[in-house]
């Protein structure tokens, strides 16, 4: 679950990183309000939205008043950042900025362990600094059972190309970071910037914070960080019935049992799509999971149909642990439930564990929109077709 700026801010005040104050306003009054309780001089009005490029894209201004601090709310709220509606500001002091460094913390899947990347050249977009001049950005694995100590700030540090003075001040706020990280349950914990002031104070003035929704019951306080506005009705059904539902957006729904399938469906569906009438893509990511029931099934194509983009579904099973006459028997119960609500066609491809059987299911069921096709390529061919000719009519 990524976080928006002002709660990792909390996180990080929680565990006495130093980070300047900060209010959340969701209109030009509250901002004018905020504004004057941090004391009626200069801030900093940020979009709260869980992407990047707020600066470039007008969603960070500079006001001097709380007057201007209104005016620059009402410039931001509503504006659409990457497909993210600005729904509330933070309104946060402002800082005497000398240097601005960068700090991450996150996950190294490929390796296995942990990884902390730092910086003397913060403020700026990262990958553009990896890819243009990434020697200047230092990368340090950090083991697990020992995170960053006095030891591995100082190896981080020096890595980055910080001299003594700085890295004696740096160092115990990298080691507060580890401790947002660790007691959070952490995947990505970033600062950028990291800055010290004129006063040569170090400040977190910009966090971003993913936690691991794998870890959520062992943190229960974490429940109130869910933006429920923001949250995809779709995806919070899914969540609800326990499927792994992602929304995209396409026009060519997807079921399918196992991460792996279903990926390769998503590939297969979007290339089938290319050279045709408004290239339909898929409009969704669906896994039923490797032992999914009749009703588990039901569930989720229950979910897809109500997607209103969605013009056609392509349901593609490999029967290993789920047979495919449970997943037939689950499309004649989702069907049936649905009723006149089941008005888009589905494309289904079977193959595996009692296919034969899921098969003579489908067909003794006969539904008008129900179409069961041999194999993958066939398949997604049919149901890219399908969105094709719905859309254009």
């Amino acid at each position: 679950m990524d976080l928006y700026e002002y709660q990792a801010r909390e996180l990080f005040e929680a565990h006495g990183v130093p980070v300047l104050r900060g209010l959340v306003a969701q209109s030009p009054e509250q901002a004018r309000q905020a504004a004057e309780e941090l004391g009626g001089g200069t801030v900093v009005v940020k979009a709260q939205v869980k992407t990047g490029g707020r600066g470039k894209a007008g969603g960070v201004k500079l006001a001097h008043s709380p007057d201007e601090a209104a005016v620059a709310a009402d410039q931001i709220l509503g504006l659409d950042i990457k497909g993210h509606p600005v729904r509330r500001v933070m309104v946060a002091e402002g800082a005497d900025i000398a240097e601005e460094y960068y700090f991450s913390l996150l996950l190294d899947r490929a390796e296995r362990n942990y990884l902390a990347m730092c910086s003397r050249e913060g403020g700026m977009d990262i990958e553009q600094l990896a890819e243009e001049r990434p020697e200047a950005l230092a990368k340090v694995a950090v083991d697990p059972l020992v995170g960053i100590d006095d030891d591995k700030a100082g190896e981080i540090l020096e890595a980055a190309g910080f001299g003594v003075r700085d890295a004696v001040r740096i160092a115990p706020v990298l080691k507060q970071l580890w401790q947002v990280y660790r007691d959070e349950d952490a995947t990505l914990v970033e600062v950028n910037p990291l800055v010290k002031t004129a006063e040569g104070v170090i400040l977190a003035l910009d966090g971003k914070v993913s936690l691991d929704e794998n870890a959520s019951f062992r943190h229960p306080e974490h429940e109130q960080l869910v933006d429920a506005e923001a949250a995809d009705p779709l995806e919070a059904r899914a969540k609800e019935k326990g499927l792994n539902y992602v929304k995209l957006d396409g026009q060519v729904g997807v079921i399918g049992n196992g991460a792996g399938l279903v990926m390769s469906t998503l590939d297969v569906v979007a290339a089938a799509g290319e050279d045709l009438p408004g290239q339909p893509r898929p409009a969704n990511f669906l896994d039923i999971g490797g032992g999914a029931s009749s009703t588990v099934m039901a569930n989720g194509l229950d979910i897809v149909l109500s997607d209103d983009q969605v013009q056609s579904v392509f349901v593609n099973v490999f029967g290993g642990i789920t047979a495919c006459s449970e997943v037939a028997n689950g499309i004649v119960v989702a069907l049936n439930e649905l009723g006149e609500r089941a008005s888009k066609p589905l494309v289904v491809r079977l193959d595996g564990n009692s296919v034969d059987v899921g098969r003579a299911i489908l067909a003794e069921y006969d539904h008008p929109k129900v179409t069961v096709v041999a194999t993958m390529d066939e398949a997604a061919r049919a149901a890219a077709e399908l969105a094709a000719n719905t859309s254009t009519n």
